[in-house]
C-alpha cells in the first residue's frame, strides 16, 4: 500500500484510528477538551512554558489519551456482545457500571538513529508509552463476585498493546520526560473521576476505568516514583530493605511502599522538618530523592525479572568454572578466560551466540536444566556441579509462578510451593554460593525471593501483566520507522504512531 498522510486516508481507515467515535463523560473531565474527533496531537501540547524555559529538544506525538481508549474499548465490541451473551445478561437492561482494567506500560529505546530534515536536534533515543485493556467487568447489585465479560487472552501480544505516545527522548531526561508525560498524567487522573458514555452494541453505556502502571522496567519505575537509581543500598521498589538487609534475610519481606508514602517522603526530604543530617534524612526516606510524577504499581516485572536473573547466572557459571569459592580477587586477565570459555561451551552445546547485552530470548535458553549441563562440564568438582544443578532446578520450579498468565491454572503445584522452594534456594545462596551473596544480592533476585507470592495473592498474576507487549512492539516501531514513515523528523512519528 502507497503510504498515505492522514489527511488523505478514506473513510473506512479514519473508522480504524482514534478520533472517529462519538462519546462524552460524565462529568466532564477536568482541564480536557470535550471534542471527540482530536487524531494524533503533538506530545508536548498542553503544557504552558513560561519565557524562561528553554525550547523542547524533542519531537512527540500522541493521541489524547480518552480518545484512545473509546477506539480500543470499539474494537472490542464484538468481543463485549459476545461476553454479555455467553453470561446471559439482558444486553437492554445491562447498560452500566462496566469496570475496565487498564495495564500501562512505558519503555525507553536506546539507538534509534536520527532522521536528517529540519527541526530539532534530537535524541537517538525514543520512549515509547503504551497501554492494554485487560479486562472489562460488572459488579450488579449485591453481589460479591464481579462478571468478567472480557478479558485480554494475550496480555503480552504486541497486537493488543496499544500505543498511545511517541516521543524522541532519552529516558534518563528526567526534565523532558516529565514535561512530555505530564498532560498525559493529567488526562489519567481526571479520568479516573469520571465515568465514560459510550456507545457498544447501539445501546450507550457507561464505563470506569482503572489504571495500573505495571509494564515498567525498574529503572523507569525509580524514575517516576523518585527512587535513587538501580545501584542504590535501597534494593528494592517494593519494600524499605537495604541491600546488606536482603541478602541476610532473603525471603521475609513484605510490599510496603506504595506511591502516596513516595509523595509524603519526598516531602520530608525536601522540608527535613527534624533538621537531620544528609545520612539520616537519607534513612528516614528510605531512597526517595525525587518527586515521584507517575503513580506505578507495586509488582515486579516478569519480563526483566527474567533478564535480571539470567544475567547472575550467567555470572555464577563464570565463578564455578573459575572455582572462585576457594580463592580471593582473581584477576581480570583469568575472569575474562572463564567468561570465554563459558561463552564457547555454550556456543557448541546449545548454539547459543554470545550477547552483548542480556536479551529476554537468550535468558530463556540459558536458563534451562541442558546449559547446566553444558557448564558442569567446564566444573572441576563434582559437589559444584551438584550444587548448580540444584539451585537451577529450583529456579525452574520457582519461575513459572511468575512467568504464567493465570499461576493458580497453569501451575498451582508450583505456586503453593513457591515459598518453600525460594527459602531452600535462598539458603543454598547463602551457604554454597557465600562468596557472592555476602552483604550482597541483585535487585531481581530479592524480588524473585521475597515479594512474589505476595504480589500474586493481591493481583492473581504477575506474568500478565508484563511489559512484555510493549518491548515487543518497540521492534515494530524500528520497523515501521524504515519502512512505512515519511523521511521527515515532523511526520515520522505521527506515520508510526497511525500504523
Amino acid at each position: 500500500q502507497i503510504f498515505q498522510p492522514l489527511s488523505a486516508l478514506r473513510a473506512a481507515e479514519k473508522a480504524l484510528l482514534p478520533g472517529y467515535n462519538a462519546f462524552e463523560w460524565q462529568p466532564a473531565l477536568k482541564n480536557v477538551s470535550p471534542s471527540c474527533n482530536v487524531g494524533i496531537i503533538n506530545g508536548l501540547s498542553g503544557w504552558s512554558s513560561s519565557v524562561d524555559d528553554s525550547p523542547t529538544e524533542t519531537i512527540a506525538r500522541r493521541f489524547r489519551y480518552d480518545i484512545a481508549l473509546v477506539s480500543a474499548l470499539k474494537d472490542l465490541e464484538d468481543a463485549f456482545m459476545d461476553g454479555l451473551r455467553e453470561h446471559g445478561l439482558k444486553n437492554s437492561t445491562c447498560t452500566s457500571r462496566f469496570n475496565v482494567m487498564i495495564k500501562e506500560s512505558c519503555d525507553g529505546m536506546g539507538d534509534v538513529s536520527e532522521k536528517h530534515g529540519g527541526g530539532p536536534a534530537v535524541p537517538e533515543k525514543a520512549v515509547r508509552f503504551s497501554f492494554t485493556i485487560m479486562s472489562i467487568f460488572i459488579k450488579a447489585d449485591g453481589e460479591e463476585e464481579a462478571v468478567v465479560i472480557f478479558s485480554e487472552p494475550k496480555p503480552n501480544s504486541e497486537l493488543s498493546c496499544k500505543p498511545l505516545f511517541l516521543m524522541f527522548v532519552d529516558e534518563s531526561d528526567h526534565e523532558t520526560l516529565t514535561a512530555a508525560l505530564g498532560p498525559l498524567i493529567e488526562e489519567r487522573n481526571a479520568m479516573k473521576e469520571s465515568q465514560l458514555i459510550l456507545s457498544m452494541g447501539g445501546l450507550p453505556r457507561s464505563f470506569s476505568f482503572h489504571f495500573r502502571g505495571t509494564g515498567y522496567d525498574e529503572k523507569m519505575v525509580r524514575e517516576m516514583e523518585g527512587l535513587e537509581a538501580s545501584g542504590s543500598t535501597y534494593v528494592c521498589t517494593l519494600c524499605d530493605s537495604t541491600r546488606a538487609e536482603a541478602s541476610q534475610n532473603m525471603v521475609l519481606h513484605s510490599v510496603t511502599r506504595n506511591h502516596s508514602e513516595n509523595l509524603e517522603r519526598y516531602e520530608l526530604w525536601r522540608t527535613n522538618p527534624f533538621s537531620e543530617s544528609a545520612a539520616e534524612l537519607r534513612n528516614r526516606v528510605k531512597g526517595v530523592s525525587a518527586k515521584p510524577f507517575m503513580e506505578t504499581q507495586p509488582t515486579l516485572d516478569a519480563l526483566h525479572c527474567d533478564i535480571g536473573n539470567a544475567t547472575e547466572f550467567y555470572k555464577i557459571f563464570q565463578d564455578e568454572i573459575g572455582e572462585v569459592f576457594q580463592r580471593n580477587n582473581p584477576s581480570r586477565e583469568e575472569r575474562r578466560s572463564w567468561r570465554a570459555a563459558l561463552d564457547k561451551q555454550l556456543r557448541k552445546k546449545l548454539k547459543l551466540k554470545p550477547v552483548m547485552r542480556m536479551n529476554g530470548n537468550y535468558a530463556r535458553r540459558l536458563m534451562t536444566q541442558e546449559a547446566v549441563e553444558a557448564v558442569c562440564e567446564l566444573v572441576p568438582s563434582e559437589e559444584r556441579r551438584e550444587a548448580l544443578r540444584e539451585l537451577m532446578g529450583l529456579y525452574l520450579q520457582m519461575k513459572p509462578v511468575w512467568r504464567a498468565t493465570c499461576p493458580a491454572e497453569e501451575c498451582p503445584d508450583q505456586l503453593c510451593r513457591y515459598s518453600f522452594n525460594s527459602k531452600h534456594f535462598a539458603d543454598l545462596l547463602s551457604s554454597t554460593f557465600k562468596y557472592r551473596y555476602d552483604g550482597k544480592i541483585t535487585n531481581y533476585l530479592h524480588k524473585t525471593l521475597a515479594h512474589v507470592p505476595e504480589i500474586i495473592e493481591r493481583d492473581g498474576s504477575i506474568g500478565a501483566w508484563a511489559s512484555e507487549g510493549n518491548e515487543s512492539a518497540n521492534k515494530l516501531f524500528r520497523r515501521f520507522r524504515k519502512m512505512n514513515a515519511r523521511q521527515s523528523k515532523a511526520f515520522e512519528l505521527e506515520d508510526v504512531l497511525k500504523h
